[in-house]
């Protein structure tokens, strides 16, 4: 593909590979948005991930869930959107075209969160993840797709964020042992929890301070998507606790 592609065409390839797209901007110098390979500028920045459990199966379908010894390698989500994610930009150019950037490559990583505010109505939570209006707190970036030419892209919408009109907080409250109190997360105390019995209903379907917010309850990740992520998770930071 030699022409600039669309944006119906950029989020249609994105689909086809299990990714969601999930807006886009046109980079200012402040958005610290690496340059082309062949050094020219980006002018148009698209990222991609998932809403719900919307590239599960995908992902499932592509590599085996578990490892040998059973539990999900830390980095195997990573190591799939970043095939899938330079399968398209492949597709779309090639890497003097257009350049996949990753949130999970560093340090120093990439500045995704300013970037995802950037492209659509996503806000920090009580409990850390972005929030999104219709999606709660059940989605995910993993990558994004950068252009060196201005596409056209759609209008960014005008939300607010659902926890300005949330008065009880019932985030804070749903971790069963307070590993957020608002401003600030626990780590040690999470993985206290989940490597003990205790735990075993956060492994199964998810954090629990997440499962109470109320919004986009209808988007939560299937219960096999969010054993992957917590098993995954517990793997990583077990040294936490020393």
């Amino acid at each position: 593909m030699t022409a600039t592609p669309d944006y119906r065409t950029i989020t249609s390839a994105l689909l086809d590979a299990g990714l969601t797209p999930r807006g886009g901007f046109h980079a200012e110098e402040a958005d610290n948005v690496p340059a082309m390979d062949d050094g020219m500028r980006v002018v148009t920045l698209i990222l991609a991930g998932n809403v719900g459990s919307s590239l599960w199966q995908a992902f499932s379908g592509d590599h085996p869930a578990e490892s040998a010894d059973n539990e999900p390698y830390p980095t195997q989500l990573d190591d799939w959107s970043r095939e899938a994610l330079t399968r398209v930009a492949d597709a779309l150019g090639g890497p003097v075209r257009c350049r996949p950037l990753f949130p999970f490559e560093g340090p120093p990583f990439l500045p995704f969160v300013r970037w995802a505010q950037r492209a659509e109505p996503v806000f920090p939570s009580p409990i850390g993840p972005l929030i999104h209006p219709e999606y709660g707190l059940w989605h995910a970036y993993r990558g994004a797709l950068a252009f060196p030419q201005a596409i056209e892209l759609p209008p960014y919408p005008d939300r607010r964020s659902p926890c300005e009109t949330c008065e009880e907080k019932p985030c804070l409250a749903g971790c069963p042992v307070g590993a957020h109190d608002g401003s600030a997360f626990d780590l040690d105390r999470c993985v206290g929890h989940i490597v003990s019995d205790d735990g075993a209903n956060c492994m199964a379907g998810g954090c629990l301070a997440r499962r109470a917010c109320p919004v986009g309850r209808s988007y939560r990740y299937a219960p096999d998507h969010a054993r992957f992520h917590m098993v995954a998770f517990r793997r990583t930071n077990r040294r936490a606790l020393g």
